[in-house]
C-alpha cells in the first residue's frame, strides 16, 4: 500500500466506504465486505487514490492538464531505442519519506513507472481509464 495519506486517515475513509457499501447492499455489519465491494466494482480507497493520481499523470503527459502540474513531471530519456519507447518518468529525489514521497511530483512517476507497458503507451483517455480500472481492480481482488 502506498502512503498517500496517513494510515489512520486511510482507515477512516475505508471504513466510510465499507459502511456505504453495507447500506447500499443491505449487508450485516459482521459479514465480509470484500465480496460486496467487488460486486459494486468499487476500488478500495488506497487504490482509488492511485487511480486519481495516474489519471492526472495521463492528462499531464497528453497535454490535457494545467501547466503547473505538467511542469512537475520529467520524461525519462535514453539513447537506447527499445527502452526509449517505454514511456517512463524520472522520479525526483525526496528528502522526507512521510511528506516528500506523497507529493504528486514524487508519487506520479513512481506509480506511472509501475504500470504495465500497455497502459503507459499513448492512448485515448477512455481506453486508459478502462484499462487502469481493470488493472487496479485485479490488483485489489485477484
Amino acid at each position: 500500500m502506498n502512503n498517500h495519506l496517513p494510515g489512520r486517515s486511510l482507515q477512516r475513509l475505508q471504513h466510510i466506504q465499507n459502511s456505504a457499501a453495507r447500506i447500499l447492499m443491505r449487508v450485516r455489519k459482521y459479514d465480509h465486505i470484500t465480496p460486496v465491494l467487488q460486486s459494486l466494482h468499487w476500488l478500495p480507497v488506497h487504490l482509488r487514490i492511485e487511480y486519481k493520481i495516474l489519471l492526472h499523470t495521463h492528462h499531464c503527459l497528453h497535454g490535457e492538464a494545467p501547466t503547473y502540474l505538467t511542469e512537475l513531471l520529467t520524461p525519462h530519456t535514453t539513447s537506447r531505442t527499445r527502452s526509449g519507447q517505454s514511456h517512463r518518468l524520472c522520479p525526483p529525489r525526496t528528502k522526507l519519506k512521510t511528506m516528500g514521497d506523497r507529493a504528486f511530483q514524487a508519487a506520479a512517476p513512481r506509480l506511472w513507472n509501475a504500470l504495465p507497458d500497455h497502459l503507459r503507451a499513448p492512448q485515448t483517455e477512455d481506453v486508459f481509464k478502462k484499462g487502469l480500472k481493470t488493472f487496479l481492480f485485479r490488483k485489489a481482488y485477484f
